[in-house]
């Protein structure tokens, strides 16, 4: 496992300690390296049975659930869960730094952290479940910034609704993109690099002009307002080492 892996382990694992222990679950991911099985995605065997474990697991819990990762691949499994128990009805916010809307073509990486939204929308031949797909008609990008000249084309062709991390000084803008889908129901995913690197340390990739807390938080507080919850993620904390997360996590990790 990379060292990089390994910090998104601990920052995975240091949140689940703050969480209580009765309604917690566990999903084991592989530390072996996988197979891309044709795909040009890096470990895409461990990705699906990660992601068929994921769906064993969710479909025990009766309420939705909050999905903590690791990377944004962890929303594979999770957004596919809700859709399928949606029927449709579901909008996904995607409060990220990275729109991850690659496929394996266009992947500077070959990570399948930034291709798991494209991968969502039926896109690059890479989720296995082809009824339950994500309309980018129901999406909803929120601070993105760092977007790859691939993705800004899919964005553009698909006309996918998008609010700049500036127009989140109040909920009002991505309330209406939401309202603007007709979902009555919402999946949020956040990646913690949404928010500006001086709210927080222990990210994978941070980008400068980021969310406060107070935006973020004030965000999902009215969005929960509005909108029943099918779904949320909390992915990319990264530590230095799980010891480090109580000094680097903002408290809405808690």
């Amino acid at each position: 496992m990379s060292a990089r892996a390994m910090r998104l382990a601990d920052g995975a694992e240091a949140i689940r300690g703050d969480l209580p222990a009765s309604a917690t679950r566990t999903v084991e991911v592989p530390a072996e390296s996988g197979d891309a099985l044709g795909t040009g995605v890096r470990r895409f065997s461990a990705l699906l049975g990660v992601r068929d474990r994921m769906l064993q697991t969710l479909s025990t819990v009766p309420d939705w659930a909050l999905t903590i990762g690791g990377d944004c691949g962890v929303s594979l499994g999770a957004v596919e869960h809700a859709m399928r128990r949606s029927d449709g009805d579901l909008a996904v916010v995607w409060l990220d730094a990275h729109p991850d809307l690659n496929v394996p073509d266009t992947s500077p990486s070959g990570a399948f952290t930034g291709m798991v939204l494209r991968a969502l929308c039926g896109e690059g031949e890479l989720l296995p479940d082809a009824a339950h797909r994500l309309d980018p008609a129901r999406l909803v990008l929120a601070g993105i910034r760092d977007v790859d000249p691939a993705e800004s084309e899919f964005i553009d062709a698909k006309q996918i609704a998008r609010v700049a991390a500036e127009h989140l000084e109040a909920p009002a803008p991505l309330l209406d993109a939401v309202r603007a889908t007709g979902a009555s129901r919402v999946y949020v995913h956040i990646d913690l690099d949404v928010l500006d690197p001086a709210v927080i340390t222990g990210l994978a990739n941070p980008l400068p002009f980021g969310l406060s807390l107070e935006q973020l938080t004030g965000t999902l507080t009215a969005l929960r307002a509005e909108f029943p919850l099918a779904g949320a993620t909390i992915a990319g904390f990264s530590p230095a080492s799980p010891w480090t997360r109580r000094a680097t996590c903002p408290p809405f990790c808690a």
